[in-house]
């Protein structure tokens, strides 16, 4: 009988620890899949914001010119505004498509990805 109960005692601290070695287990994964989503965020934004500027730039060279072109600055950076405005149209009527997929997509994948753990 004391064997029976020493069995059960051993066993009950064995599920003990299998149970705080899965929760640690899954802390750690949680923290491991955040890191990678919000650096691969990160990287999406910093990336963005260096073509935001180029474009910025580019487009107030396109619009210097394009004014020099038709001798009236302002009609150069009206022309460039209309461009974009018909660009946000387009954008917008298919956002769901052109952004909110691939960024959904894109957090799935990272939260989703198995890590392959080797084991020496």
């Amino acid at each position: 009988m004391e064997n029976i109960a020493t069995d059960i005692e051993l066993l009950y601290k064995k599920a003990e620890k299998y149970s705080k070695t899965s929760f640690e287990l899954l802390q750690l994964n949680t923290i491991d899949k955040t890191s990678d989503v919000i650096s691969s965020l990160s990287v999406v934004i910093s990336i963005s914001i260096i073509v935001a500027m180029f474009t910025l730039f580019i487009n107030i060279g396109i619009s210097l010119f394009i004014g020099k072109l038709l001798n009236d600055y302002a009609m150069g950076f009206f022309l460039v505004s209309g461009f974009y405005f018909i660009v946000a149209i387009i954008v917008f009527i298919f956002r769901k498509t052109l952004i909110k997929i691939p960024i959904d997509n894109l957090i799935v994948s990272k939260l989703l990805k198995d890590k392959i753990i080797s084991e020496d």
